[in-house]
């Protein structure tokens, strides 16, 4: 009984219930951060479609930005729920605070994007310049203040490191109501505020998220009582920092991956129409509705895994695991369905012309036939993540999106046709769950078999060979 009301719930609450009511939070505020990208193409939509190109375009950069955010977020979780289920709080204090520095380093990289790589970056796309215009507006105001963006993704990983995943939500509804409501305010000019068009959606999402840092800050310090949060003193830990990494690079070059093909993607599709390009801009936005609740239920999941792997407790891992994969397949089964049957209605939402309809159906039913095979993918990616093993994931990662998509795509447009380049998701999707599969047995053999022995130890960077 005393062990119960002590140790913290992530290693004594049933692991369905767990589970659940750490991603149940986290989806909703997912939900919510679908929502509000999705509201902020619909009203860009509604300038011209060349504005909607132009933010379509500049979702490799933003991917890139997200990526090193978020990498870095999960490496300080792993390493900071290990730390609470070994009852190490100096590490956890230690891994807290350094993420938040690691947090204003890259922050002063993007500033530096923002400042100066904006319009080289477009005009290696495309030479039409009103594109060109609104993309460096939009771009520009996003890096130069993603301060905002940075600070909130640390903050909101350090609440749910510790399980205080509704506050996470919180934080997250709150900054992307707070866009929303702006987002038409700032670009049409309402109630007597200047009309900035592109620009205003740009500020509109600066505002919500330098809002939602704020309060997830004050969250932390106030009611986050298992770590201290203190500049007394504070010194960069470059161990603290390597061990983040060891987790986290593979998760920023994982997504960064990401934007690598987004932008191939984007190469390849101008080449056909920028209609194409745009269509390809509105698929990462409606997709977002599916996949971001399965990327809330891994954010509930990581930390479970990480924190019983520290405790000792193999069968709450195993369980969690197999939990996870089988939400992950109800939500994507959902989206199938959604995507197969009314694609065009979906299309609707972004004033979309005959000709996006004419190419945006298609696209949508056919990318939408990998769900299945993702829903596995995502959760074996956290997996490896939260054990340490993030180099599996990037491997993963690697193969589905530069070394299979994006050769399929090009090798498919060499047809004349923009159809057959969307078959290129599903062709990837099933190698890497191939591989997903293998890396997990794997994992499962040498790792999660052996947790609780007083042997396994944390796997270092590139401890595990792809042999």
């Amino acid at each position: 009984m005393q062990q119960e009301r002590t140790e913290n719930k992530m290693g004594v609450m049933p692991v369905n219930r767990l589970l659940i009511s750490m991603s149940l939070p986290m989806m909703a505020s997912m939900l919510v951060q679908a929502l509000y990208n999705i509201v902020d193409s619909i009203f860009v939509s509604r300038i011209n479609e060349n504005a909607l190109t132009a933010v379509s375009l500049a979702f490799p950069i933003q991917s890139l930005l997200i990526a090193f955010g978020t990498g870095t977020g999960v490496g300080v979780n792993a390493l900071l729920s290990r730390a609470l289920g070994e009852k190490d709080e100096r590490t956890a204090n230690k891994a807290a605070m350094n993420g938040l520095f690691l947090a204003v380093a890259t922050y002063l990289v993007f500033l530096l994007v923002g400042l100066f790589i904006a319009r080289p970056f477009y005009l290696g796309q495309t030479k039409d310049a009103q594109i060109v215009d609104y993309g460096v507006q939009y771009l520009s105001i996003v890096c130069i203040f993603s301060i905002g963006m940075l600070m909130q993704v640390m903050l909101e990983k350090l609440l749910q490191s510790t399980g205080k995943t509704v506050y996470s939500m919180i934080t997250q509804i709150v900054g992307a109501v707070t866009n929303i409501i702006f987002d038409p305010i700032l670009i049409f000019g309402l109630f007597g505020l200047p009309k900035l068009g592109v620009a205003g959606a740009a500020a509109a999402t600066i505002f919500g998220q330098c809002l939602a840092g704020g309060l997830a800050l004050f969250f932390n310090l106030k009611y986050n009582t298992e770590i201290r949060l203190s500049l007394r003193g504070f010194r960069p830990d470059l161990r603290i920092i390597q061990k983040i990494y060891q987790v986290g690079i593979p998760s920023i070059v994982m997504q960064a991956i990401g934007s690598v093909m987004t932008y191939g993607m984007n190469r390849i599709l101008i080449g056909f129409t920028s209609t194409a390009t745009a269509v390809f801009g509105v698929y990462f936005k409606v997709q977002s509705f599916v996949f971001m609740p399965v990327f809330g239920l891994n954010n509930g999941m990581v930390p479970i895994i990480a924190y019983n792997y520290g405790a000792g407790k193999r069968d709450r891992v195993i369980r969690t695991v197999r939990l996870s994969v089988v939400y992950a397949l109800l939500i994507m089964a959902v989206g199938v369905i959604v995507f197969q049957t009314i694609p065009q209605y979906l299309l609707y939402l972004f004033d979309a012309s005959e000709n996006m309809l004419k190419i945006g159906i298609p696209a949508l039913r056919t990318i939408s036939l990998s769900f299945l095979f993702a829903a596995f993918g995502i959760v074996s990616s956290s997996l490896f993540q939260a054990l340490g093993n993030g180099v599996y994931s990037m491997f993963v990662s690697l193969t589905r999106q530069l070394i299979v998509l994006l050769p399929a795509a090009w090798l498919l447009s060499l047809a004349g046709r923009v159809e057959l380049v969307w078959l290129a998701f599903p062709i990837a999707e099933v190698f890497s769950f191939t591989l997903s599969v293998i890396f997990t047995l794997r994992i499962t053999k040498t790792v999660i078999n052996h947790i609780g022995e007083k042997t396994v130890e944390m796997p270092e960077a590139g401890a595990e060979t792809l042999g």
